[in-house]
């Protein structure tokens, strides 16, 4: 009897409930994008406002009313196995005083190797046999942003996202969802924002190729010849993505010309029962607080609290951990570089990672 338990622990945690909402569906996509918004513990929901803002609240894109801008992200999770990129632009649309936008998400482990065919049938290892393949996660996303009833102080926008993963050629899914976001400014400077995802209760198509899993099966044969794990495995699967609710309010407070503070809280509502500090029976809330110090625009100093959670010891006792981030932005003529030290992706066990991330406003050189 031979297995492959890596390629089939892929596999089959995919496909446990046919057509169900899962807890962790299509988490990649709540992994995040940009380092200030990491470093302000991604309370940003209401003050972000530049291309970042398609992924965070596209209702910000608006802000991104002169010139196209561009952005992009590359971080690595457990020690460079899994990469993540994501890159986006934001092009104003001016003689409808609104902005479209378009970004592309890659969540992937490459290079895995396929020893499942390294004893032969004769039991000879042949080093020759093993292959390598893939397993990725992408969402291209297309947003749009405009102002309500021509009022400049209300904004909104939507995401759709076309979602396609896969397991090497083992399998494969493809996926549709709609976000959408508002945000109200005030001339004092106050930001509101509401961020919703996955509206539409976003979904996942799954297919597995049964004849390439076969390949790497050999197991007593049922009365239909077909290995047990096989007739487990259903031909089509639909994973469901259930919706959350980002609220955000903000306020930036002007010191002097040059100095200046931009402070924002946020809750963070899920319609099933997590970790989460507030968590009840279908639902959870979590809190998020962000601070941005700004000296003239150009030096960024930026901090923040996120992913408090109630995490369960060794000894059955329930202790709250809350994660904390820093870090540094620094712009200059519309290239901004900024700068995180977080726990990415929110996993609260994982080990702090540096994340860097780019923006250009085309703007700023015409």
């Amino acid at each position: 009897m031979k297995k492959s338990f890596f390629i089939l622990s892929l596999i089959t945690s995919q496909f446990v409930f046919s057509q169900a909402a899962r807890k962790y569906s299509n988490e990649f996509l709540n992994i995040g994008a940009d380092a200030r918004s990491f470093a302000m513990g991604n309370a940003v929901v209401a003050n972000i406002g530049n291309a970042n803002a398609a992924y965070w609240n596209p209702a910000g894109l608006t802000e991104v009313n002169y010139d196209w801008e561009a952005s992009a992200m590359h971080a690595e999770y457990f020690q460079s196995i899994a990469k993540f990129d994501y890159a986006a632009v934001a092009i104003p649309l001016r003689e409808s005083n609104s902005t479209i936008a378009f970004s592309l998400m890659r969540f992937g482990v490459d290079d895995i190797l396929n020893t499942t065919e390294l004893i032969d049938n004769q039991g000879n290892v042949n080093y020759d046999r093993i292959s390598k393949f893939s397993t990725a996660d992408y969402a291209l996303t297309m947003s749009y942003a405009g102002n309500v009833f021509n009022n400049k102080y209300i904004q909104f926008g939507a995401n759709a996202k076309v979602i396609y993963r896969h397991i090497g050629k083992f399998a494969q899914g493809f996926g549709f969802g709609i976000d959408l976001g508002i945000q109200y400014r005030t001339e004092d400077k106050m930001f509101f924002g509401v961020m919703a995802r996955d509206i539409t209760t976003t979904f996942n198509a799954w297919s597995i190729n049964k004849q390439k899993v076969k390949e790497i099966v050999i197991d007593e044969p049922q009365n239909d010849g077909e290995p047990t794990i096989l007739n487990d495995l259903p031909a089509e699967n639909i994973e469901l993505t259930m919706p959350k609710i980002q609220f955000g309010m903000g306020k930036r407070f002007d010191f002097n010309d040059r100095l200046s503070l931009l402070g924002e809280v946020d809750l963070s509502v899920e319609f099933q029962q997590t970790n989460a500090a507030i968590s009840g029976k279908g639902f959870s809330i979590s809190p998020q607080v962000g601070a941005e110090l700004n000296y003239d625009e150009m030096i960024f100093v930026r901090g923040g609290l996120n992913n408090l959670q109630k995490i369960e010891q060794f000894n059955g006792k329930q202790q709250t951990q809350i994660q904390p981030n820093i870090g540094v932005g620094f712009k200059y003529k519309g290239i901004s570089i900024d700068y995180a030290l977080t726990n990415f992706g929110n996993s609260g066990i994982g080990l702090y990672s540096n994340i860097f991330s780019v923006r250009f406003e085309m703007d700023k050189w015409r």
